[in-house]
């Protein structure tokens, strides 16, 4: 999969505390930019026709194991067809044994090597995972992003309309803020988009007339959360005496971003109206729909039946 990103190797053996057992230059100047990882069976075995070098290669047990039985020279041949690719990294699961011939090369080609304590599927999963996260698309939207009650909403909407203020009121309510003012979004799967804060304003709230207030100084730890999946968009937007609203909740409204549709809803914003408590009702109902109950569904349902009676 090409990315636009990429994240560099330095990041990979902190997050995974891998051992580095030698590497041609700094690990910060070694950057990943796709999200692919293979095991290089085929590779030791002569077959390189699709081999793709920007690839993490993970030597499991399998492949120890054969190069094990190979002899001194065979596996000189063997490992010398693959490292001569130069991929970006090799990694050796397992904490199993370096070969000194795959040691040797690795320096003659200039290709780091590393060892991890984890077993090959555990640890292919969570490097997976990891760099679909690091690598995913990703765009900036004007919003603010809260946790209720376990559910990701993001608040859409114009300048000075009411988000960050509603994102307090929440927090107070014991909810949890993620992003004010920018959402960073990824898509890290083909159904699942992320949202976080930009470094710099992390747990940072703007509220007009008082300024810039630090959440996580205010309210502690438990009222700010790193990220969260996007499960609810709620556009907010000042009332039109002229429009219609919907009433019952029966037409499916979806915002797309990044080619994956979520739910979403509008709510008009007048004078009065408690936005906190309408979110939080928004939430539950839309944890309520994921369960399988659609209360719009069931009055509709209802209406007819006494209708027909």
């Amino acid at each position: 999969m090409k990315s636009k990103y990429s994240i560099s190797l330095e990041k990979l053996i902190d997050e995974f505390a891998l051992e580095a057992v030698y590497l041609p230059k700094s690990a910060t100047d070694i950057m990943i930019t796709t999200t692919e990882v293979d095991r290089p069976g085929l590779a030791l075995t002569g077959f390189v026709e699709l081999f793709d070098q920007r690839r993490i290669q993970v030597i499991g047990r399998a492949e120890s194991k054969y190069l094990s039985e190979l002899s001194s020279t065979q596996r000189m041949l063997r490992l010398e067809s693959f490292l001569k690719l130069e991929p970006v990294a090799v990694v050796l699961t397992s904490r199993l044994t370096v070969f000194d011939e795959m040691l040797e090369l690795a320096k003659k080609y200039g290709v780091p090597l590393l060892l991890t304590e984890q077993r090959t599927s555990e640890f292919i999963a969570a490097l997976i995972a990891s760099l679909h996260t690091s690598l995913a698309p990703r765009i900036t939207r004007h919003g603010v992003l809260v946790e209720v009650y376990g559910e990701g909403v993001l608040m859409l909407g114009d300048s000075g309309i009411g988000k960050s203020e509603t994102a307090i009121e929440l927090v107070k309510r014991g909810h949890r803020l993620i992003a004010d003012d920018a959402v960073e979004i990824k898509r890290v799967s083909a159904k699942t988009l992320v949202g976080s804060a930009p470094e710099l304003i992390r747990y940072y709230v703007e509220l007009r007339g008082i300024g810039i207030v630090d959440v996580r100084r205010l309210f502690g730890m438990g009222a700010v959360k790193l990220t969260e999946k996007i499960d609810l968009v709620i556009n907010l937007e000042h009332w039109d005496p002229d429009k219609h609203y919907e009433r019952f909740g029966l037409d499916e409204q979806y915002e797309n971003i990044l080619g994956i549709n979520i739910p979403s809803i509008t709510v008009p914003v007048r004078p009065g109206r408690n936005l906190a408590i309408v979110l939080e009702i928004a939430a539950m109902n839309n944890r309520q729909k994921k369960l399988g109950y659609n209360t719009a569904e069931e009055f509709n349902k209802r209406l007819l039946e006494q209708t027909l009676n």
